[in-house]
């Protein structure tokens, strides 16, 4: 009964906030992603599995899909396009005997639930930008609290030992045998991963927001989230923050000032990591035979045989897309394997990967877009640079598309940085330069 009211909760929440703005909305969403791992193992019924579901339902039908703007709709008529191509074809797949009805709902809900947020993403404002970045600031501080208590307790105060918590439990293998730290999450990986997935929002909130007291609140988050990855101890996370800390250093166009404000607070969480072994599980990256031995599982082993054993596809949830423990004795011939392009092969086959690998290709054809300049441009080149890296590195591990509440970052990122800058933006941007600049030239003459 508690699983439920919450479920209607999340869908009345996002329903509320989306109908204010899509700012508010997302950031009411990712509140419910944020405390969906935790609440789900500690309410362990069926509909606990759907809260977040709950929430992007409300979200989605808050949001009006059609604009009679023709510009609008020019400038977001081939992320559309894509978004249609990618659900129409799991969609057929559904109706195809290759799995139980229930097993392929589910699997549908993983295959194409999440992809509608891209065309969210096409549609982010700077009032949006600037709401989403102060929301994940303190939902990142919230969140490093409850780490912190796991870290000093212990995770199984907040996680009872259950079916949904096996994944956190089969992860102890952090120095001295402690356990990584999901948070919240419904695992380390799923904190890791939402931590470097708000970096960009919250660099570039830290630069663009117009308040002091919003700015220090962008830099908590941001000090949060890294210092989230190192707590989860999940070592890929680690390697996309390294990254976008490298992005931020040498792409983003700030005063020196907030330069050495961003250096200095790297350096403090570099110093925590060298200064506590249980921060260190990054160090057995230095192995390069257990590495190489990691990564050639994941992308080798198994591949080829299931696109000869499958080339159709085992149907969706054959590939273990987010299938609840309930229904894991359903799933015919279950395929295991930590790459999440095999998943999609596995489940969509041939047509599927080759139509997501499509995809890819053309998103990474937008840099340009991604990085011209305007307004919260530090931040459109970050969030570009993380989906590459995330879309590149998603031969290594599961989760790219169902993490929750990170896919959600994600594939906003793909969508706002994938289209072009409204015109009227770039021009209003281009005015208040020119105005500044005018200004300053008048101020200089008069003092002469």
């Amino acid at each position: 009964m508690v699983a439920i009211i919450i479920c209607i909760a999340a869908f009345g929440a996002s329903y509320w906030a989306g109908k204010r703005s899509l700012g508010w909305g997302l950031i009411t969403l990712l509140a419910v992603g944020y405390f969906y791992g935790i609440l789900r193992a500690n309410l362990l019924t069926t509909f606990s599995h759907f809260m977040f579901d709950a929430g992007l339902l409300g979200l989605y039908l808050s949001q009006k899909w059609s604009s009679i703007d023709p510009k609008e709709t020019q400038r977001l008529r081939t992320i559309r396009w894509w978004t249609g191509i990618l659900i129409v074809w799991p969609v057929l797949l559904v109706v195809m005997p290759f799995q139980p009805f229930l097993v392929s709902l589910v699997g549908l809900r993983g295959s194409v639930f999440f992809i509608p947020v891209m065309l969210l993403g096409s549609r982010l404002a700077q009032k949006d930008l600037s709401q989403l970045s102060m929301g994940l600031a303190v939902l990142n501080v919230v969140a490093l609290g409850f780490a912190a208590a796991e870290y000093l307790t212990n995770v199984t105060r907040f996680y009872p030992i259950s079916p949904v918590t096996q994944i956190i439990y089969a992860s102890g293998d952090v120095a001295g045998g402690f356990f990584r730290i999901p948070a919240i999450f419904t695992s380390a990986h799923a904190y890791g991963g939402m931590m470097v997935g708000s970096l960009p929002f919250l660099i570039g909130g830290w630069d663009c927001l117009l308040t002091r007291k919003s700015r220090l609140l962008a830099v908590l988050g941001i000090g949060s989230a890294l210092l989230g990855v190192l707590i989860s101890a999940t070592r890929l996370n680690f390697v996309l923050g390294v990254a976008m800390v490298g992005v931020a250093v040498f792409t983003c166009r700030v005063t020196a000032g907030k330069r050495a404000i961003f250096l200095l607070l790297v350096a403090a969480v570099g110093i925590a990591a060298i200064s506590n072994v249980r921060f260190q599980r990054f160090q057995s990256l230095s192995d390069t035979d257990a590495v190489v031995d990691r990564i050639g599982g994941s992308v080798n082993r198994g591949f080829f045989e299931i696109l000869v054993e499958y080339p159709m596809g085992n149907g969706l949830g054959g590939g273990g897309t987010s299938i609840p423990y309930f229904l894991e004795g359903q799933v015919r011939n279950p395929i295991g394997m930590e790459n999440e392009y095999t998943r999609i092969l596995s489940e969509q086959g041939v047509v599927g990967l080759l139509l997501w690998l499509s995809f890819i290709a053309w998103f990474l054809t937008r840099a340009r877009s991604a990085f011209a300049s305007g307004p919260w441009g530090n931040s459109r080149r970050m969030a570009w640079c993380l989906a590459a890296f995330s879309l590149g590195t998603g031969w290594i591990g599961l989760g790219l598309f169902t993490s929750i509440p990170a896919t959600v970052t994600l594939l906003l990122s793909i969508g706002w940085t994938a289209v072009p800058i409204p015109a009227e933006v770039r021009r209003s941007r281009e005015s208040r330069t020119s105005n500044a600049l005018v200004r300053q030239h008048y101020g200089m003459a008069a003092t002469s």
